[in-house]
């Protein structure tokens, strides 16, 4: 059988000298005009943390902090457990590329909090929207010219599509889509990261006008386990993306990602975005 292309980009080699540390590189599948599309470096992280020989229980909080653009090209990524309490486990992980003269240059840094999680109350205050199936919704066309990764993913817009007519009248920023793989994959951690990251800018919604801008900072919370994304397969998960403020650059971004199967709320995530007018 092929090897999915994210599994491709997701591949870290553990180092034999150093625990906690791994190699890998970019690809050009998951390229995002001026580095890799930020949702696969999310995953990247994540999978550190996930590959690490001691990690306690599984991921409920990630941050990931885009300090430069990653080149194309080989990484390091570092993972180091900080803190293991009895349920959960504190990390701090960093991307580096060498720089011209060959010295670690970090250009992603990030904290991951991973628990043990046992069965309690539970209740779901963010019930998924009422929208027709993705069936019944035609699916994106082709992104603009030098976004690759938009090609790897099956998303149909059922409002907040990307504008056709670029000429300043937005009114809102929110998009309810479907999405899932293009090519199947059984759902987990690290794809589930990248999706929550797959909606574009706010503002050009809202402005309906291009500008520069990409993520500073995202902070994904985890509400689900293993089991359910296992239920949730290869299937369509519902999104749903708007924004708050906008103010002097910058501008923060929610994200929440429900099961078509089960209605469940698997993820949430807010990031900061930088802008320019």
């Amino acid at each position: 059988m092929t090897e999915h292309p994210f599994d491709k980009a997701l591949a870290l080699k553990h180092s034999d000298l150093r625990v906690g540390q791994f190699a890998g590189a970019t690809s050009p599948d998951y390229w995002n005009m001026v580095g890799p599309f930020g949702g696969m470096t999310a995953a990247l992280v994540l999978q550190s943390v996930l590959q690490h020989p001691d990690l306690l229980g599984a991921p409920i909080a990630l941050t990931v902090n885009f300090a430069a653009a990653i080149s194309a090209g080989p990484f390091e990524v570092q993972a180091i457990a900080v803190r293991t309490n009895r349920s959960t486990q504190h990390w701090t992980v960093h991307i580096s590329q060498p720089d011209a003269d060959g010295a670690p240059q970090v250009n992603t840094t990030a904290t991951v909090v991973t628990a043990v999680r046992r069965e309690t109350w539970s209740q779901n205050d963010l019930p998924m929207p009422d929208v027709p199936p993705p069936e019944k919704v035609s699916r994106m066309s082709i992104g603009p010219a030098g976004v690759a990764w938009i090609q790897l993913y099956d998303m149909r817009p059922v409002s907040g599509a990307v504008p056709t007519m670029w000429d300043g009248s937005g009114e809102h920023s929110e998009t309810v889509l479907w999405l899932r793989d293009a090519q199947p994959r059984a759902l987990d951690f690290a794809s589930l990261t990248a999706m929550s990251d797959m909606f574009y800018p706010r503002v050009w919604l809202r402005r309906a006008k291009v500008v520069p801008a990409g993520t500073v900072s995202i902070t994904t919370y985890f509400h689900t386990s293993a089991a359910q994304l296992a239920e949730v397969g290869s299937g369509y998960l519902l999104g749903r993306a708007s924004a708050q403020q906008f103010r002097n650059g910058f501008f923060d971004q929610t994200a929440e990602l429900w099961s078509e199967e089960t209605g469940a709320l698997l993820v949430t995530s807010n990031q900061i975005v930088y802008y320019k007018e």
